[in-house]
């Protein structure tokens, strides 16, 4: 399925990518009072959410627009039978009338229409149904994620993160689908070989998009500088950031 956001060249990329904070997705179930269910992770990419709900016992239905993406996650999920994959946007995700008890937006709810995808959501999820979008956001303040940063604004002085870092509460509660919307936070350390790391950069859309065609260049500026730290594997803080609301 063809959409704004093309991950086809980032596909294998993402396998690198980080998980989400164990003790966030544990405070974000436990406030929904699920421990078991049926959930919709939608934008599911290669499946990083998607494992993390299986392995709490959910039974899940992974939606995700891209060719590439979705079949590294199901070759990632081949031997969960509680686990179906299905093309699919956030839009229109093609699943029934109130299926679900909660629906998952992981690192995907930025590259939609989210208004749309939040109506599309609410009709979904079941009476009394959760809605949850999250995204890791590297901790800047952090000596060598700093010093990616200015490599990357020699090159893209405008460079932004759109609404992937912006609060999500007011589009959330615009809507007015939903009630209260709660805010949780939870840091992870990933520690990550240099490798992997400049593999990760590869899959950043968002700088692929700003950059344009000085991306490669960035990525190589980053590759250099991690190899000159002369150690094997970094360290990388990041806060996982949920924001979670009920349908009223």
């Amino acid at each position: 399925m063809k959409t704004e956001w093309d991950y086809t060249d980032l596909a294998d990329a993402y396998l690198k990518r980080p998980d989400y904070s164990d003790a966030a997705i544990d405070a974000m179930l436990r406030l929904a009072g699920l421990s078991a269910g049926a959930v919709c992770d939608v934008g599911a990419g290669v499946a990083h959410l998607t494992l993390m709900l299986a392995a709490r016992g959910f039974d899940v239905t992974a939606v995700e627009p891209n060719d590439s993406m979705r079949a590294n996650g199901i070759r990632r999920t081949a031997d969960l039978a509680h686990v179906r994959w299905f093309e699919g946007t956030g839009e229109h995700t093609g699943q029934a009338d109130r299926a679900f008890d909660l629906v998952t937006f992981g690192s995907s709810f930025n590259v939609c229409d989210r208004a749309q995808a939040l109506r599309e959501t609410a009709r979904i999820l079941k009476p009394g149904g959760w809605f949850a979008c999250m995204w890791n956001h590297r901790r800047l303040d952090d000596p060598i994620q700093s010093r990616i940063e200015d490599i990357i604004r020699r090159a893209v002085p405008a460079y932004g993160y759109g609404t992937r870092r912006e609060d999500q509460k007011a589009v959330i509660e615009a809507s007015g689908l939903f009630g209260p919307v709660v805010h949780l936070d939870a840091g992870v350390v990933h520690e990550q070989g240099l490798g992997e790391c400049v593999e990760a950069w590869r899959s950043h859309a968002t700088l692929a998009r700003q950059a344009g065609d000085a991306f490669a260049e960035v990525v190589a500026a980053i590759d250099a500088y991690l190899r000159g730290l002369g150690q094997p594997s970094i360290m990388i803080p990041y806060d996982t950031n949920i924001w979670i609301a009920q349908l009223k």
